[in-house]
């Protein structure tokens, strides 16, 4: 079953393009028609994309990695921080730092710079400096939590991203596509989708348009995050019940004297022998 429907989509007007002289002609095969010179989408394409994206996403995550949900445009930065949220996924709202995922160790190192600055509150050293120290301290704070904030907890690069409007995010497509990191993307008509590897043709100006698109995405993500809980619940019963079929072994360990024992009678039972097979030799 889809996890969308073409009434959902229309009604939530996916289906809007942009004016015709906008146009990419690569999204020509996402297009249904031209009205009143705007382009229309097919929907029944992007009920499909929506599937296909949602079944990779799900599969993601269900191997235990992490999505980066990137939307710094004023309609859809809200529902992003909201749907990322409820799924406990890292996502950029207010501004793609330039070598995010090229430079990754530098932007891992702000983030820490925020950690330093909350253990200097917690232990009583902010209390000791200066008003005007704690006033520029107070406001480097601020401002790397508004930018980094909503990927403290990103601790290596991401599995995949997902991207909304391709055009203003040029630049986090450029890095993922250099480091081979595969992007799913919410792209319109006056996009190019050739550097996407899971495109989902629809309108990415309008909240409702986004708001659908996104709650299609993150239920599969929170399928593939309850099937990976489960999985792992299963193998460690698993685990249990092997350990407490094995046999447990008579004695594991003996003492040195034990040991010393059982050399000694070894030692002269192989001497008996030895001796009774020269007796019978001798007899012979």
């Amino acid at each position: 079953m889809s996890r969308v429907n073409f009434d959902q989509l229309l009604e939530a007007g996916v289906h809007f393009g942009h004016l015709k002289r906008k146009w990419n002609p690569a999204m020509s095969p996402y297009i249904f028609m031209e009205r009143n010179g705007i382009h229309i989408i097919d929907l029944h394409k992007t009920v499909a994309k929506v599937d296909e994206a949602a079944a990779a996403l799900k599969q993601v995550v269900k191997s235990g990695r992490k999505v980066l949900f990137v939307a710094t445009k004023k309609q859809a930065k809200q529902v992003v921080a909201d749907k990322a949220t409820s799924i406990g996924m890292p996502y950029v709202i207010e501004r793609w730092p330039g070598g995010m995922l090229t430079n990754f160790p530098t932007i891992r190192k702000a983030v820490k710079k925020m950690t330093t600055i909350d253990k200097m509150t917690k232990d009583g050293t902010f209390d000791n400096l200066s008003k005007r120290e704690k006033l520029q301290i107070t406001r480097q704070r601020a401002k790397l939590e508004k930018n980094l904030g909503s990927i403290a907890d990103l601790n290596r690069l991401p599995s995949a991203l997902f991207i909304i409007d391709v055009m203003k995010e040029h630049i986090a497509v450029a890095e993922a596509n250099k480091l081979g990191i595969p992007v799913f993307a919410m792209v319109d008509t006056n996009s190019d989708p050739t550097n996407i590897d899971f495109v989902i043709p629809a309108n990415d100006d309008a909240t409702k348009s986004v708001e659908i698109i996104l709650s299609a995405v993150c239920s599969a993500i929170q399928e593939g995050l309850e099937e990976r809980k489960v999985e792992k619940a299963d193998s460690n019963a698993a685990a249990d019940s092997d350990e407490d079929a094995a046999p447990t072994p008579r004695r594991e360990r003996r003492s040195k004297a034990t040991k010393k024992i059982i050399a000694k009678e070894d030692e002269a039972a192989l001497n008996a022998n030895v001796l009774s097979k020269i007796i019978k030799e001798d007899e012979e």
